[in-house]
């Protein structure tokens, strides 16, 4: 590997090395944080039948969808949270918004498939609503945790 040396009488400034974040080690709290959150969310909702998963893993054991709470909410927010870093100022409300209407748009899309079945006073507004406050407390949580570990 060849290594290239800053020149001392040269006038450019040498360049600043970026520091990468290889791997998921600072948003490991963030995740649990949205399992734990979804996880407790759901079985409050189930609970009080505002909402079933009528195709879930492990049907007679657990009345949620573990799948989701334990894996694709974790490694979804995850990523949101790497987006919304590179964004600034209104893009991430912006941002946030869109996601959470996608993620309404995709639970009505679920509801038809069958894998989702919503109590009849269930309004998806509910969903975005839900959403723009999950990730915005997700968010809010991994910047002051990158903040405390400074």
């Amino acid at each position: 590997m060849h290594t290239v040396k800053h020149l001392k009488d040269s006038s450019s400034q040498p360049s600043q090395k970026r520091q990468l974040q290889i791997g998921i080690r600072g948003y490991i709290p963030a995740m649990l944080l949205a399992s734990l959150l979804g996880t407790y969310l759901d079985l409050y909702f189930i609970g009080n039948h505002f909402y079933s998963f009528p195709l879930r893993p492990l049907p007679s054991i657990f009345s949620i969808n573990i799948l989701f709470t334990l894996a694709v909410l974790p490694i979804t927010m995850m990523i949101l949270l790497i987006i919304l870093q590179r964004l600034k100022g209104w893009l991430k409300g912006l941002f946030v918004l869109c996601i959470s209407v996608a993620m309404a748009a995709m639970e009505k899309m679920a509801e038809t498939m069958g894998m989702f079945v919503h109590a009849d006073h269930w309004n998806h507004l509910y969903t975005f609503v839900g959403y723009c406050l999950f990730i915005g407390l997700i968010a809010t949580f991994h910047e002051w945790m990158k903040f405390r570990t400074k």
